[in-house]
């Protein structure tokens, strides 16, 4: 027997939805797809499921993936400043070697 294909999540959303909404059957799609439609059912059931578990865990914070980037416009931030100060003083440094002593004439 040969293996079953391999979909794509986005894919799989299209199946499940569009039974969801009931557009099409279970076996409609099944037959459409060329699967099983007890994989459809387990795609609808998994489907089901991390949308309930997502709910109930709400979103009460950023991401570990936010608070990454976060972090590094902070450190980047904080280095573009220390950046501004450091040229602000050479062009200090530099603006009094141009002007003339008054020894010098």
């Amino acid at each position: 027997m040969g293996r079953p294909p391999v979909f794509s999540p986005e894919t799989k959303i299209r199946i499940v939805l569009s039974v969801l909404a009931g557009e099409v059957s279970m076996a409609e799609a099944a037959r459409k797809e060329k699967v099983s439609e007890q994989l459809i059912g387990r795609w609808k059931a998994e489907f089901l499921e991390a949308g309930k578990t997502a709910l109930a865990a709400g979103r009460s914070g950023p991401s570990t993936r936010e608070a990454q980037r976060e972090a590094q416009v902070e450190d980047l931030t904080l280095a573009l400043g220390e950046a501004a100060v450091e040229i602000r003083v050479w062009k200090k440094c530099a603006e009094r070697r141009l002007v003339p002593s008054k020894t010098s004439r």
